[in-house]
């Protein structure tokens, strides 16, 4: 799994360094620290996810995480000055409560997973992932994606130290290669997309759409692995487009 997260995201750098003079923006003094703290962050909270997964249920796991990193933003966006109006604060609500819905699997009885297993690990998970989204937001406009760069220095560099320690080899499988890459090369995309987001609008609104993401995860699974969506997450699902409206309007 380390070897995955390594090359993944050393892909989503390169394919960075390569978009980065072509997006206005300069280095900065809050483009370092916040891009090393949002580096951190997102390296650390990864880490925690995963160890969360390893030992707890995805149904658990992942709409705790999820939701903690989408709402630690809300209330530091509307601290810092975010000016939401009554829709889209519903709308946000609405979004979170999808999150969780979505994010949701059963038992092959239909029983809701419940499991303490993890929760800890997937608290702590969502709350530094929080940081991630909440770091590469502060350091403005005028970075440019110079805050992404300097984030993914001290992820590479946390990961690269964590393999060297524990003697764990950075090189995935042959066979799993090309779908690495990919899966960098998208992750990266949606980081840009993700500070543009952060950057034209408010912090609070852009973390929350994009901790929408196990809506696609439950759309891929149905499509590519013949996975079924539940009632309640055909609900989350559309609770969540109802949400994205509020928050456009």
């Amino acid at each position: 799994m380390l070897a995955v997260v390594v090359v993944s995201q050393a892909t989503g750098t390169a394919l960075l360094l390569a978009v980065l003079p072509f997006v206005p923006g300069h280095i900065t003094h809050a483009a370092l620290v916040y891009g090393l703290l949002a580096g951190a962050c997102g390296g650390i909270g990864i880490a925690l996810l995963y160890h969360a997964l390893s030992i707890g249920k995805m149904g658990v796991v992942s709409p705790i995480t999820a939701v903690l990193a989408a709402s630690l933003p809300v209330f530091v966006g509307i601290a810092r000055g975010d000016r939401l109006s009554v829709w889209q604060i519903v709308g946000i609500v609405a979004a979170l409560v999808a999150v969780v819905l979505i994010s949701l699997s059963t038992e092959a009885d239909g029983r809701i997973e419940f499991s303490t297993a993890g929760a800890r690990e997937a608290v702590a998970s969502g709350l530094v992932l929080g940081g991630f989204y909440i770091f590469l937001a502060l350091a403005g406009k005028g970075s440019g994606l110079y805050p992404i760069a300097f984030s993914r220095v001290g992820s590479l560099s946390l990961l690269l130290l964590v393999a060297l320690a524990s003697r764990r080899t950075i090189i995935p499988a042959a066979s799993t290669l090309p779908i690495v890459v990919l899966g960098g090369i998208i992750d990266m995309s949606a980081n840009v997309l993700y500070v543009l987001a952060a950057y034209a609008g408010y912090l609070s609104i852009a973390a929350v759409l994009t901790s929408l993401y196990p809506a696609s995860t439950v759309f891929l699974a149905r499509f590519m692995l013949g996975e079924r969506l539940s009632n309640m997450q055909k609900f989350g699902v559309g609770l969540a487009l109802a949400g994205v409206a509020l928050i456009a309007r």
